[in-house]
């Protein structure tokens, strides 16, 4: 019996041994192969990327597009050395990729809790816009970006210290050099130039609806598709204001979304009393994800939104003719908040190349 379990255990020994022998024998031959570590693809995607039936999008002379000074702007994005105690605040604060890069608060909240008075409009495709804010009166996305640095109900920062402390991080001298060339003296205005690039490559374009209009006629269910044409249809007439790629003409409306207007739009722009309580029209891109909605974010829902126009807006002398009632039924109402989700991108809500970086 004692023999037995000898030679056992003295073949278990054997079994070891040899598995050892066959596995160093198996990392000497892998060791000496020409290519011992697999190479590993660069799947880094650029930035600027651009959807199928996109433009090609547009760069000031004076700010023109790199992938280096995209790269610097992301960063700064959601540096939180933008805000006085650099620790707080960036403009990701009030830009959040999960909203389309604006708020989900009725009201923009600064440094310091400085409310500023208009709910914070998504960034999404604002490459392609040529005015910015509700009221139009910012042509400029470095400006833009700029003023955000020092207004004192958004960031509240001094441009000069922000410039001493980007001048003393080691990471972000290398950064603008590649950017902005070797010799670049750090400044604010230049931070907002690489910001403002950043932002303008911030294009949303995958949809189910997209998906559908390049040819995949399964993309959108069939209470999407009635949506769709109810959308674009004369009881509606959703797209004369809400027109184009972009669902958005450009222009400025009375809506009838406020009787008493605290805020008065346009007017504070022109000063001309027919602009008062116009706004310019908003994207419907994403619609789904950035509520509240209007430009005080009174509306909580898409529901409230479409039930709005449906009793053909609040009253005012100033409200634009095309606001009117549309006595669409309970069935059309779910079909168009059907339609307006399928305008939602969610590879653009999810992309890690628009996430804070590493």
């Amino acid at each position: 019996m004692m023999k037995k379990i000898k030679l056992n255990k003295i073949i278990r020994i054997l079994r070891i041994k040899n598995l050892a022998l066959f596995l160093f024998a198996g990392f000497l031959l892998y060791s000496c192969s020409e290519n011992p570590t697999p190479t590993v693809k660069d799947t880094t995607e650029p930035l600027l990327v651009v959807p199928k039936g996109f433009p090609q999008p547009e760069f000031p002379e004076d700010n023109p597009y790199s992938e280096a000074k995209a790269e610097l702007g992301r960063k700064l994005f959601y540096e939180k050395m933008l805000s006085p105690d650099s620790s707080l605040m960036s403009c990701s604060h009030c830009h959040k990729q999960a909203f389309a890069f604006g708020g989900n608060t009725q009201m923009a909240v600064g440094f310091n809790h400085e409310v500023n008075f208009r709910n914070p409009k998504p960034h999404e495709n604002v490459v392609y816009r040529k005015l910015l804010l509700w009221d139009g009166r910012q042509p400029s996305m470095e400006d833009d970006a700029y003023q955000s640095i020092y207004l004192p109900f958004l960031l509240s920062n001094d441009t000069n210290v922000l410039a001493k402390r980007l001048e003393a991080n080691p990471q972000y001298k290398e950064m603008f050099k590649k950017a902005f060339g070797e010799n670049v003296k750090i400044s604010a205005t230049l931070a907002a130039k690489a910001i403002a690039t950043f932002q303008r490559t911030l294009i949303s374009g995958e949809s189910p609806y997209d998906d559908y209009i390049n040819g995949d006629k399964s993309a959108l269910n069939e209470s999407q598709k009635r949506g769709m044409d109810l959308f674009f249809s004369d009881k509606t007439r959703c797209s004369v204001c809400h027109s184009g790629l972009f669902f958005n003409d450009g222009k400025f409306h009375n809506n009838g979304a406020l009787t008493h207007y605290f805020d008065r739009g346009l007017f504070e722009v022109t000063k001309n009393n027919s602009d008062r309580g116009k706004f310019l029209t908003p994207t419907l891109r994403n619609i789904e994800v950035t509520a509240p909605y209007m430009s005080n974010g009174d509306f909580t829902t898409l529901k409230s939104v479409i039930e709005h126009y449906n009793q053909g807006g609040s009253y005012s002398v100033l409200k634009d003719t095309l606001i009117r009632q549309l006595y669409l039924t309970e069935k059309e109402k779910t079909d168009l908040l059907n339609f307006l989700k399928s305008l939602t991108d969610r590879k653009f809500l999810t992309n890690p190349k628009f996430a804070p970086p590493n």
